[in-house]
């Protein structure tokens, strides 16, 4: 049997003095996973829409950890002008990144014959593009050091159509489809790509599925503990993708 304080202290081994960027970092689900970061002494460069947001979330982190490098900055994804400048803050920052969480992403939900080209634009960049020109960037650091790890949070809509999300969806089938591209072509740098899938999460996002029972929605601490696992997971039997889902039992 495991020893849970033993694998706590694995982790905690691996994730300690690197460097990690962390997009939507201010969401509820990115927020989680930057406080667990922090708590195995881990690095970490924030980006979100929300200047205030972050400044806040920052605060907190350096307040329960002095030890580590804590950095911000505010940048829509959307944008590829603010990719380039949000790149050019981090390199300031930090001479490499270590792992990158692709947590950042926009929720369309909208009949397709409703939904305009600014809608699929805006959906795609923050979903995909964006996920793609960070790894980029990125992996070239990982590259030089024979270790990296790449994040993708994808959802249950990366595997399966709902309806009246059509373009979310296939935004999200493209994320999935990235992530296990760059794994093949990384994997012999030890260089990771991981897409963790989540179903219903309770965040500010999850509320507006009314539709759908909240109660038997996924904590983002739950999920935030999944990143940490898979990341920490150093070993030669890779973990290329989760799905995670609540199982109801009567």
């Amino acid at each position: 049997m495991k020893d849970p304080d033993q694998e706590k202290t694995l982790a905690k081994s691996i994730l300690s003095d690197k460097n990690c960027l962390i997009t939507g970092a201010t969401g509820g689900l990115g927020r989680e996973i930057a406080k667990l970061f922090v708590e195995k002494n881990c690095n970490l460069f924030l980006t979100g829409t929300n200047n205030s947001k972050l400044s806040a979330l920052s605060d907190e982190l350096k307040t329960a950890n002095k030890e580590v490098k804590i950095s911000y900055c505010e940048s829509d994804l959307a944008s590829t002008e603010e990719i380039s400048k949000l790149v050019k803050e981090i390199r300031k920052e930090f001479s490499s990144i270590d792992i990158l969480v692709n947590c950042a992403g926009i929720f369309l939900r909208k009949p397709l014959s409703d939904s305009s080209l600014e809608d699929v634009s805006n959906c795609f960049n923050v979903n995909v593009q964006a996920p793609i020109l960070l790894s980029k960037e990125f992996s070239q650091d990982m590259v030089k050091k024979r270790w990296g790890r790449i994040v993708n949070i994808g959802s249950s809509s990366s595997y399966q159509g709902f309806k009246n999300s059509s373009i979310y969806c296939a935004s999200k089938h493209a994320l999935l489809g990235f992530s296990r591209s760059i794994l093949d072509e990384f994997k012999m740098h030890n260089v990771r790509s991981f897409c963790i899938s989540p179903g219903s999460i309770k965040t500010e996002m999850g509320k507006t599925l009314v539709e759908q029972d909240f109660d038997t929605f996924l904590n983002p601490e739950e999920i935030a503990e999944s990143v940490v696992f898979v990341i920490s997971y150093d070993k030669e039997m890779m973990i290329d993708e989760l799905r995670l889902n609540r199982i109801k039992i009567e």
